[in-house]
């Protein structure tokens, strides 16, 4: 009876810490091609995330990139409108307000990759007010969406959220030198019910 007990104090506690490092390793295609990202996310410090075609010419290769945070979802979606797969990644840092942010790539007519740049948050002066963490992200028809609670800045513990939720619409953009960047389109408050 004491070795059963051992061995499930054993399993749960393999359990509860390989929860805290959950391998992320996904699929996905936007017609005929898309990407596979495989991440360990051992660090919430440094994690490398592989990303590889699916689809594309055989001049494309996998791509190993670094990041800070774990990935905890990639989508799909033709993001700045030229009829190719372009691929988003959900990072969070793990921390206890849990701060997200992305991490994309689009494809270069499905012959190679290209980095698409999101900006931070904290640079912008106006969004950043009441941001303390907790991100949703959601792709809804080549939109990208990010949701967060606002607190209230006169709360120096900052342990309370308003009841107001912050939402940020972006589109993918051409930068400069043929590069894709995110840019901010529309940002709204909405009231908890």
């Amino acid at each position: 009876m004491r070795a059963r007990v051992l061995l499930f104090g054993i399993v749960l506690y393999g359990s509860v810490v390989n929860g805290q490092s959950k391998r992320y390793d996904s699929s996905m295609k936007l017609g005929k091609a898309g990407f596979r990202v495989s991440c360990n996310n051992k660090s919430a410090e440094k994690n490398t995330v592989t990303i590889s075609p699916i689809g594309f010419e055989s001049t494309a290769h996998e791509i190993s990139i670094e990041i800070k945070g774990k990935v905890a979802k990639a989508e799909v979606d033709d993001l700045n409108n030229d009829g190719f797969p372009d691929l988003v990644m959900y990072v969070y840092n793990g921390g206890a307000k849990n701060t997200g942010t992305v991490v994309g790539v689009s494809s270069e007519q499905n012959e190679g990759f290209a980095p698409i740049f999101f900006p931070d948050l904290l640079d912008d002066q106006k969004l950043k007010v009441g941001y303390m963490g907790s991100d949703e992200f959601l792709l809804m028809e080549g939109t990208l969406m990010r949701k967060f609670p606002i607190y209230n800045t006169t709360d120096t513990a900052n342990s309370k959220p308003t009841g107001t939720m912050r939402q940020i619409q972006y589109r993918v953009v051409s930068g400069d030198r043929g590069s894709q960047k995110v840019k901010v389109t529309r940002s709204y408050e909405l009231n908890k019910q």
